[in-house]
């Protein structure tokens, strides 16, 4: 996405030119075959972005819409076959985060309960422009039953099909049954934090979220209150187990400090 704003969205580019925002999915491989944390846009948003997408964020968010940035274009180029993609866990249903579901009608898509109730009820302006029919119409298994504590986390566990070792934690404020989902590596565990936090340097010392960015998230949130609570409790995290997880957001366009080590870029990946 590349909404005008330059620095005060990305925190990075200079002026107030187009800003780069990322929309960051996981690819892991595991015995239960290949797994997607969300999947971003899709080809079919591309072929189709009205009425797939709002005509409201396409103009504000200033989405640029290519095929070989899509989830399953960039798998084949890495070599992957998409037919191979047994899973999708999703942090949440927004447009950015849902559109590729249906370039994979193979996946078994798994979601916290609250999250899909809210995505089918579309109640309000921003549930209708966030949550769209077209993307979301891949059947899904739904999850609400807390499980153990993670790193003092509450966690929804036993995803069908799915190793114990990738699972959700609920971060609500973004959207009601915004998830994150953290996957261990045999080298420490991956938090995607989804949109609980929007940048990275929400997590350091001192706090820093670029001010246009900041508005976004207050605008699209449905509990302020849930949502900085969320936020306190990834910075916790940070704080006190960061050398055994790596956390991630969705739309930072730079991965966190050290993330290399436990997170192979997809560069990375076409060099194996």
């Amino acid at each position: 996405m590349r909404p005008f704003g330059g620095g005060f969205w990305d925190g990075e580019t200079p002026g107030l030119g187009p800003a780069h925002l990322a929309c960051r999915c996981l690819l892991a491989e595991t015995e239960a075959g290949l797994v997607l944390v969300d999947t971003g846009f899709g080809l079919e948003d591309v072929n189709r972005p009205v009425p797939r997408l709002s005509r409201a964020f396409l103009l504000a968010d200033r989405i640029h819409l290519e095929a070989d940035e899509t989830a399953v274009s960039r798998l084949r180029s890495l070599g992957f076959d998409p037919a191979d993609v047994r899973h999708i866990v999703m942090t949440h249903l927004d447009f950015d985060h849902a559109g590729g579901l249906t370039d994979f009608p193979r996946a078994e898509v798994h979601v916290h309960a609250a999250e899909l109730a809210l995505a089918r009820r579309r109640e309000g302006a921003v549930a209708r422009n966030r949550y769209r029919p077209a993307q979301l119409a891949h059947p899904m298994r739904e999850y609400s039953a807390p499980g153990a504590p993670w790193f003092g986390l509450p966690t929804i566990r036993g995803l069908h099909g799915l190793p114990p070792s990738i699972f959700l934690v609920p971060l609500p404020g973004h959207t009601g049954g915004h998830c994150g989902v953290a996957l261990e590596t045999g080298d420490g565990w991956v938090l995607h934090a989804g949109d609980a936090v929007f940048m990275h340097s929400e997590l350091e010392e001192p706090l820093r979220m670029p001010p246009l960015a900041s508005a976004y998230a207050n605008f699209m949130q449905v509990s302020r209150e849930a949502r900085l609570q969320s936020r306190r409790m990834l910075r916790t995290l940070a704080r006190e187990h960061g050398d055994e997880v790596t956390i991630l957001c969705t739309h930072d366009p730079s991965l966190p400090p050290g993330a290399e080590r436990r997170v192979v870029s997809g560069e990375g990946l076409r060099k194996r």
